[in-house]
Formats: C-alpha cells, structure tokens, sequence
C-alpha cells in the first residue's frame, strides 16, 4: 500500500477521472497544514541561498494566483519531507543545475548529454555514425 502525504495531510483538491471537482482543501491535518503553510511563506521569501521554492511559487502563481501557489509549494515540501523520512537521505534538488550551475558547467553538461544522446540512437541503428556533429554545441 501506497502512502501518499498530500491526502493525510488534506492538501490535495478532490479529483475524480482527471477533473477537479471541488478546489477547497479539506480539514486532514488541521495541525500540520498551518505549519506546512508557515514553511512554506519562509522558503518563498528566502531567495538567498536557495532561490528553488521561490522560482517555483513564482511560476505557480502566474497561472494560478498566490493562495493555490503556496498550497503548491507546501505539497512539494511535503513531498521532499515524506521521502526525505522515508529513505533516510538528505534534501536533493532534482533540477539544481537550473540555479547553481555556473554558465561554463552547464554548457559542458549539454554537450555530454547531447553525446549521449546521439551515441544512444547510433547503438539503435537510427543515426549512421559521423553523421551528426556535435561542434556547434562545444563552442
């Protein structure tokens, strides 16, 4: 069985068959929603050393309004917590290289992956080999 901590908590809008029906949070967890909440402001206003929340409360909020971003936000820092006891490992972030990446890092890392990439498809037989050059990307 499956635990899923949004739904404990009550920080996930009812659902059936891809629709939301009913976009109210219920009354689960009335002790751990405020302070999830509470973190949550708290991370959104720190952008100093970890502009991660905030970039994504932003993003949220564009399309959604600030209330439903925070609620957002509070569901993935349950997520990150649930897992973080779960398995016992520290806070990972699953797309750093976004923010603390330097330029020169991040444009090594796109070559390799695009290397990869077309090594990948040169294995499935798709691309003939020394078809493609990769020499616009290093530069």
């Amino acid at each position: 069985m499956t635990v899923k901590p949004e739904k404990s908590c009550g920080s996930v809008p009812w659902q059936s068959a891809g629709k939301k029906k009913s976009l109210k949070i219920s009354r689960a967890g009335v002790y751990l929603k405020p302070a999830l909440v509470e973190a949550t402001h708290a991370a959104v206003k720190s952008t100093e050393k970890q502009p991660y929340f905030r970039s994504k409360y932003e993003r949220i909020m564009k399309r959604s309004g600030k209330k439903r971003a925070i609620i957002a936000v509070a569901r993935m820092m349950l997520t990150a917590i649930f897992a973080m006891f779960k398995t016992g490992e520290v806070f990972n972030l699953c797309d750093l290289q976004k923010y603390d990446m330097p330029e020169e890092l991040k444009r090594k890392q796109t070559v390799l992956q695009a290397k990869e990439a077309v090594r990948f498809l040169e294995s499935l037989g798709v691309v003939i080999e020394g078809s493609i050059s990769l020499e616009s990307l290093a530069s």
